[in-house]
């Protein structure tokens, strides 16, 4: 193995020496971050240039990353289409879509790149040394080594395309996966606004230009240009690597001068951005944007951005409190991710020659700002002085909609193919006909991946990390239910509140995401909302409430409905943070003040939740499987948003509250080091004591469809949840459809098929990944031009196919149909499933933060020997259960309160009981909009089973 067992990360780091030559690179400087644990090394590369920093700490989820200044001139979205096309095939590894084709080669915990404004990022994490390797070599020669074949290009960036390749008398069309994903940016209006903010307040150099791709001018990029782009910016001079983690340095460095740098000599980039000049007056813009249908007001919809003046009064040291609190809080809390967002955090300042070392030097800056504030009293005056009132360089930009926005972005959109065709020759249109078909067989021949490095499923641990028995147990605290799960949390209590709402009446469960969203927002005990949010801020790392939907392992009807609450805190506050909880359930606001003042609070909590809930289709995917149900209650908050009284809606919520926040219906979960693991538990049994008037045993609305079920039946625990049964519910066919004013599409088909205890649940997910990487990619992404689609098993059943910022609709579901069949016909090898397995269990093995260890087993009764059998079931998986699930999963309907089995094949059962969701933009109901769900969604479900 590459890791050292002789002494941490940290400890090895700092052994290093300034001056020291290791493998073609020399020390610069060794620095102890002990707020952020580490201990960081920046190096440079003798014969190049390049620039290194490590991060040593002791955390086995390694990350690494190379970044390039890319500085683009125009808005044909290069450095976009670049960051795409570097990653379809390289010297080394010359196959079609290697970067794809690791996600199945690999235990990555993330794989991806990023286009910034100014700086191109390619990074990766895994726990695995041997992984970590695999993927350095990929990434390596496909950033320094890239094919840039013409027809990736065209694939990926844009092309001239007959709408049918095979049908040279169909229309020609713009395609192209970037072309689709930036006409999805731009159907938000947030982002259209925030772009064209950056454009006009910096217009000088390269902010000037949207480096992304404007869809309008994406179709002048050359191919020529393309290859240009990369021979001028892709080179180790004008290249930042870091690394982080666990493993080596020296492995790192040796395995990156032998495979790429070693090939290089220094060169001077020309790529650095100058000052913008200053403007000696202000500038006034306005833009324009599609009509949201969605506003709770057409007449107000306008957007405006300005600078402007504060008062002389001051800050209060209490606001600067909370934000120096929240920094800390950031600092103590342990993500899983911490290398990534590590390299995020940097990447801007280093990519302008900043030092990145001196921003993690968190503590020291924190003390430097106290010295500044004690000196001068008025420091952050000054500073507004300065950076605001004296500022000239200040835009003030409006957005207003036009109804003929949409309309318009077509008629130049078609203007601008025309002008495209118009310039064609006869044998321009001959070579368009036959690129669309080469491409066309390209993406239709079955590729040769041998080539690629991959992991073995031997490689991966066959047990699961048991968590021992003394690390989570429960205890109850005024006949509560509390989990205490003992982490090495640095600091910090998490705390969890599962509240059921069996006994709300019907009428009312319409109201609970509002009822979830203004609760921590109303004010409460002495504080008014503005109060609270300051003292949450100043005491807490946040305090939320969320409706929960949590599936049953064992049966599909079976559910449990209820509230979450959450919240964190440092140490230190812990009873500042159950004081709030307990004025939330004891003194809330809309009790004492006067209904004008409510008023004006629920309607800036309904603003603010229109304002996130409506997002853009293209940010759907990242919701999961709630996006339907959020759709709907945008639909529910709009109409109350435009009441003009709401009185009625304002008497709902003491109700709610009534059942929901009742201590009888309430299990807890805290997460704490052992050292404070008592302290914690005492300050929730003082906060259970404090909310024991609100107890009351109220009977569920229908008792006769309540089952109690015990969250660990082998441990013969007493802490159960209360499920809810639907005897009449029998699954059918539905067609779902959302008109929303978008470009792009989002198509989603899905069925109904096992629980996840059940033996067939592992096959179905092993079937979802194959599906995806061997089937749907190919024909969804790199035929039909779509951003992303796919398949995958949920924890509650569903078996979803899905696609977003997709061009089509019903060829969509075709492919999803032909998934189904090519599953059918066994078209598969032991090699794909091998494959399979490693992506799942690169979901499945990602790693748990100490605030979420235990959270599956407290919310949905998961424990480690359930995980564990899944995961020989994973093992297990072979071709025949793949074909056989085909044959023998029979999903169980409920007919007249009674389970009959349905006598059908599971792809009969997908024709027939599937969920199918549509959008229509303009006229033409042919185009889609879904429950989407992308492949990283697998490992947001693992994390949550875990």
């Amino acid at each position: 193995s590459w890791r050292s067992r002789g002494s941490s990360a940290v400890e090895r780091a700092q052994q290093y020496t300034v001056g020291q030559k290791i493998h073609g690179f020399t020390v610069k400087e060794v620095t102890a971050v002990p707020d952020l644990f580490l201990t960081s090394v920046k190096l440079s590369h003798d014969a190049t240039g390049a620039q290194y920093l490590h991060a040593a700490r002791d955390d086995s989820n390694n990350l690494f990353s190379v970044q390039f200044r890319t500085t683009p001139m125009d808005s044909t979205g290069v450095p976009h289409i670049l960051e795409h096309t570097v990653l379809c095939g390289s010297q080394r590894f010359p196959c079609r879509d290697p970067f794809f084709k690791m996600l199945n080669r690999s235990l990555s915990t993330f794989m991806n790149a990023f286009t910034a404004s100014d700086y191109t990022m390619y990074p990766f994490s895994t726990q695995n040394a041997k992984d970590f390797q695999n993927l350095l070599s990929v990434y390596l020669d496909a950033v320094f080594f890239p094919c840039l074949r013409e027809l990736d290009f065209c694939q990926e960036g844009w092309r001239l395309e007959h709408e049918t390749p095979t049908d040279p008398s169909s229309r020609l069309m713009f395609k192209g996966v970037v072309f689709n994903e930036m006409k999805g940016v731009f159907s938000d209006n947030e982002s259209l606004y925030a772009q064209h903010l950056q454009n006009k307040l910096l217009p000088d150099h390269t902010y000037a230009v949207v480096s992304g791709g404007a869809p309008l001018d994406i179709p002048d990029l050359t191919w020529e240009q393309l290859k240009h782009f990369h021979a001028t910016h892709y080179h180790p001079s004008n290249a930042r690597f870091f690394t982080y983690g666990d493993l080596p340095l020296e492995q790192h460095l040796q395995q990156i001068e032998e495979e790429a740098l070693s090939k290089f000599e220094r060169t001077e980039p020309n790529t650095a951005v100058p000052p913008q000049a200053h403007w000696d007056k202000p500038r006034v813009d306005h833009v324009t944007c599609r009509p949201d249908a969605l506003a709770p007001d057409p007449m107000k919809q306008n957007t405006l951005c300005m600078s402007y003046l504060l008062g002389e009064t001051g800050f209060e040291e209490e606001q600067i409190e909370a934000l120096l609190h929240k920094i800390e809080i950031q600092m103590k809390h342990q993500s899983t991710s911490f290398g990534l967002a590590l390299a995020s955090y940097i990447a801007s300042c280093w990519n302008h020659d900043g030092d990145p070392v001196q921003l993690l030097k968190i503590s020291e800056n924190v003390s430097r700002f106290r010295q500044c504030l004690k000196e001068n009293p008025r420091y952050l005056q000054d500073k507004v002085q300065h950076y605001f009132k004296d500022n000239t360089h200040r835009l003030t930009l409006t957005m207003s909609p036009d109804e003929r926005f949409l309309e318009k972005q077509a008629e130049a959109e078609e203007q601008k193919l025309q002008q495209k065709i118009q310039n064609l020759s006869d044998a321009d249109h001959k070579d368009i006909y036959e690129k669309g078909l080469q491409l066309l067989a390209v993406q239709s021949t079955t590729q040769d991946a041998s080539c690629l490095p991959a992991l073995k499923v031997s490689d991966i641990e066959p047990i699961i990390p048991y968590t021992p028995f003394n690390y989570i147990y429960c205890l109850f605290l005024g006949g509560v239910p509390v989990q205490c799960c003992e982490q090495p949390t640095n600091g910090m209590v998490y705390f969890r509140a599962m509240c059921n709402l069996n006994s709300l009446p019907e009428d009312l469960k319409i109201y609970v995401p509002l009822f979830c969203s203004v609760i921590t927002k109303l004010g409460c005990g002495e504080l008014d909302y503005r109060q609270q949010a300051q003292r949450i801020e100043l005491k807490t790392g946040g305090m939320s409430v969320s409706p929960q939907i949590i599936p049953d392992t064992d049966q599909l009807d079976l559910y449990e409905q209820g509230i979450m609450l959450s919240s964190s805190c440092l140490e230190r506050n812990l009873p500042d943070m159950f004081q709030l909880w307990s004025d939330i359930f004891n003194r809330l606001v809309f009790f004492q003040e006067t209904e004008k003042e409510i008023f004006k609070s629920l309607c800036k909590c309904i603003d603010f939740i229109l304002m996130h809930l409506h997002r853009p289709a293209g940010d759907l995917q990242r919701d999961g499987p709630g996006d339907l149900q959020q759709l709907c209650t945008v639909k529910f908050m709009k109409r109350i948003a435009e009441l003009t009284d709401l009185t009625s809606v304002l008497r709902k919520l003491p109700r709610i509250k009534r059942h929901l926040l009742n201590p009888e219906n309430m299990r807890c979960a805290v997460n704490a080091t052992p050292q404070k693991m008592s302290d914690a538990a005492g300050e929730v049994e003082r906060f259970i004591a404090n909310i024991a008037a609100n107890r009351k045993e109220r009977k569920p609305v229908r008792p006769t469809i309540v089952e109690v079920r015990p969250l660990d039946p082998q441990a013969g625990s007493s802490v159960s949840r209360k499920l809810i049964s639907e005897p009449h519910f029998k699954p059918c066919q539905m067609k779902t459809y959302f008109q929303l004013p978008f470009n792009v599409n989002f198509v989603s088909e899905c069925v109904r098929t096992v629980p996840f205890s059940h033996a067939d649940y592992a096959s179905l997910c092993i079937l979802a990944r194959m599906m995806t990487a061997k089937f749907l990619h190919g024909e969804i992404r790199e035929k039909g031009g779509a951003y992303g689609g796919g398949a995958r098993m949920g924890g509650g059943g569903l078996f979803s196919f899905y696609s977003y910022r997709d061009p089509n609709s019903t060829q969509t579901l075709s492919a999803f149909r032909g998934g189904v069949e090519w599953a059918r016909a066994g078209k598969f090898t032991q090699q794909d499933i091998d494959e399979a397995k490693l992506s799942v269990f690169s979901a499945v093995d990602a790693p748990v933060a100490p605030s979420d260890k235990g959270l599956g087993r407290f919310l949905n009764g998961i424990t480690d020997e359930m995980k564990q059998r899944h995961r020989e079931r994973l093992f297990a998986v072979t071709n025949k259960n793949l074909t056989d699930v085909d044959c023998e999963t029979k999903p169980i309907q409920k007919c007249g309160g009674d389970s009959q089995r349905v006598d059908c094949s599971w792809s009969q059962c997908f024709k027939n009981h599937y969920t199918k969701m549509y959008a229509r933009h303009g006229f033409q109901l042919s185009h889609s909009l879904c429950q989407a769900t992308l492949e990283q969604q697998t490992t947001s479900e693992a994390s949550r089973l875990g």
